[in-house]
C-alpha cells in the first residue's frame, strides 16, 4: 500500500512539473525553408523562436555549415556566442552566428514579457538538424 501511495505522489509531481519545465523553454517554428537556386547545395530556413517569459534555450551549436542572421521581433533576448560577452538585444536588433559557432546563451532577458525572434539560416542542404543541445544538458 504504502509502495503504491509513493508510485501515485511521484506520478503526480511529474505530471506538474512537466508543463513548468516546458514553459521555461523556448518554442521553435520552421515558416520558411527553400532551396536556393544560385547557390547549389544552400538552403535557407527561416524559424520563429518564441521565449515565454523567463524561457530560455539549451547551450547549443548549430549545423556544421550554418550561416544564422537572428533579428529580435519582441521583448528582450539575451545572447551569448562563442567567448564574446552575452549582450541583451531589444526590438530592431540583430546579431549573427559564423558557421561553426558555440550559442552558449539564448534566453528571454525578461521573467515578466514574452520575447521573440527571427532566425534566417543559410545552411548546407543536407545539414541537419538545425541544432543540437550541448552534450549533458538533455534534449531539445
Amino acid at each position: 500500500m504504502r509502495g503504491a501511495f509513493l508510485v501515485w505522489v511521484i506520478a503526480v509531481m511529474t505530471l506538474h512539473a512537466s508543463p513548468t519545465m516546458a514553459q521555461n523553454r523556448e518554442k521553435v517554428k520552421v515558416i520558411f525553408e527553400q532551396a536556393l537556386p544560385n547557390v547549389q547545395g544552400k538552403k535557407m530556413v527561416a524559424v520563429t523562436v518564441s521565449y515565454p517569459a523567463g524561457a530560455k534555450s539549451l547551450s547549443h551549436r548549430h549545423a556544421v555549415s550554418a550561416f544564422i542572421y537572428a533579428y529580435v521581433l519582441s521583448g528582450t533576448v539575451r545572447s551569448q556566442v562563442d567567448d564574446q560577452p552575452a549582450k541583451v538585444y531589444h526590438v530592431g536588433e540583430f546579431f549573427y552566428e559564423v558557421p561553426g559557432s558555440h550559442h552558449r546563451i539564448s534566453q528571454n532577458a525578461s521573467n515578466k514579457e514574452p520575447a521573440s525572434l527571427l532566425a534566417v539560416f543559410v545552411v548546407d542542404a543536407k545539414d541537419a538538424p538545425l541544432t543540437a543541445p550541448d552534450k549533458g544538458t538533455g534534449s531539445q
